[in-house]
């Protein structure tokens, strides 16, 4: 690789420090941030006992990780709880929801292509 095109790769990569994402609220009870490339992006959600995100659908496939606490998905006939740790992969145009447990949630989510309108947020 060339001198130049190695400096312009470095050039693009970017850090965010926690103090540069600051929360934004998402839906009634939740808050999140988003960092985006040009193919994919990274969301974190911080959710209220309850908070909810309507049944939708995207274009973006969606693979999200419980952080903290419990999040209900709902797709197609299924319903699923899921704790720390536990990781549920959504592909493009399906059907889901999604609300926060008892306690709340702390969650991350992976988007391929981006999301537009939670980088907007």
């Amino acid at each position: 690789m060339k001198n130049r095109e190695k400096r312009k790769r470095i050039n693009e990569v970017k850090v965010y420090h926690r103090d540069n994402l600051p929360l934004k609220p998402a839906v009634p009870g939740a808050v999140m941030w988003a960092v985006g490339l040009s193919k994919t992006m990274l969301t974190y959600f911080e959710m209220e006992p309850g908070a909810a995100f309507p049944e939708h659908s995207h274009e973006a496939e969606q693979i999200t990780m419980i952080l903290e606490g419990e999040m209900t998905f709902t797709y197609e006939e299924n319903r699923v709880v899921l704790k720390a740790g536990d990781v549920i992969a959504i592909p493009s145009g399906a059907k889901h929801s999604a609300s926060a447990g008892q306690k709340g949630c702390k969650a991350v989510d992976a988007w391929s292509p981006v999301r537009e309108d939670f980088l907007r947020k």
